[in-house]
């Protein structure tokens, strides 16, 4: 995803909300104040004079007005993050959000203008290696990604056809099927990890054997152009240069996309491979 400079600004959206941990804030209420801003391509709007090539900011105040007032939460920071997924999700165009919300009326003791929490929310691209030799493996994968796209912001940009190949490490099992998606996701890192695993024990992941047999395998192979190396994940994934099986199709669905640390591109790991 581009990181786009072009922005849509719109400062002081008044809404009256239930929001806060006290009992009187959640019955009373009281008026808040959004500044939210969003970041998309406005070339093709300039250049056009069209509507649709960019976001309707009267439909997009009734979006963040509907995030902000559905329900009443004990944090703004909560409220902030509703109105910032529900503006990701619904316009496919912006790239990024960043919201403030103000509570100009907090309980708070003292003389003071103001306080307010801001966020800075955006779409990320990740590309996920799906492997499988226990069962039926295609179907397997078709339930991972359909499990997948159920998660609210997740989105399939291209994916490999998939191949079967030989097992890697432990070789004494069934042959793989493998592929990989270019996805579009509005989790962070550790919370798509999580999601992930999540899917694979509710296919039936066991984790017995290490590079043992499998119902179902999702590994993170790139996430943006993070370089991520902790104790539960790491980012690219480590061992990706010597497994023809993440490359073939990591070069079926991107050519052109960019190892962040070596700068080789996968038909380059696969040349040196080879």
């Amino acid at each position: 995803m581009l990181d786009y400079s072009d922005r849509i600004n719109i400062k002081g959206l008044k809404l009256y909300a239930y929001h806060g941990c006290l009992e009187q804030e959640r019955q009373k209420g009281q008026e808040f104040s959004l500044d939210i801003t969003l970041y998309l391509n406005l070339t093709p709007a300039g250049i056009t004079d069209n509507l649709e090539r960019t976001v309707n900011y009267s439909e997009a105040c009734q979006v963040a007005r509907e995030a902000f007032t559905n329900y009443a939460y004990n944090l703004i920071e909560t409220a902030a993050e509703e109105v910032a997924a529900a503006l990701l999700i619904n316009y496919s165009l912006v790239d990024k959000v960043t919201v403030e919300v103000f509570k100009p009326h907090a309980p708070i003791p003292l003389d003071f203008e103001n306080v307010s929490v801001f966020i800075e929310r955006k779409r990320h691209t990740a590309y996920i290696a799906a492997g499988s030799n226990l069962g039926e493996s295609k179907e397997t994968i078709a339930k991972a990604r359909e499990l997948f796209l159920k998660v609210e912001g997740n989105e399939i940009l291209a994916e490999s056809s998939l191949i079967v190949t030989k097992p890697y490490g432990v070789t004494d099992q069934p042959d793989f099927i493998n592929g990989m998606w270019k996805v579009s996701t509005l989790l962070p890192p550790y919370d798509l990890l999580k999601k992930l695993n999540e899917i694979e024990h509710r296919l039936g992941r066991e984790r017995l054997v290490h590079w043992g047999p499998r119902t179902i395998d999702l590994d993170i192979i790139y996430y943006d152009n993070l370089v991520i190396d902790s104790e539960k994940l790491t980012v690219p994934h480590i061992d990706m240069a010597n497994r023809e099986f993440v490359l073939k199709p990591l070069l079926e669905v991107d050519p052109y996309v960019r190892h962040p640390i070596t700068g080789l591109r996968a038909l380059e790991m696969l040349d040196k491979l080879n």
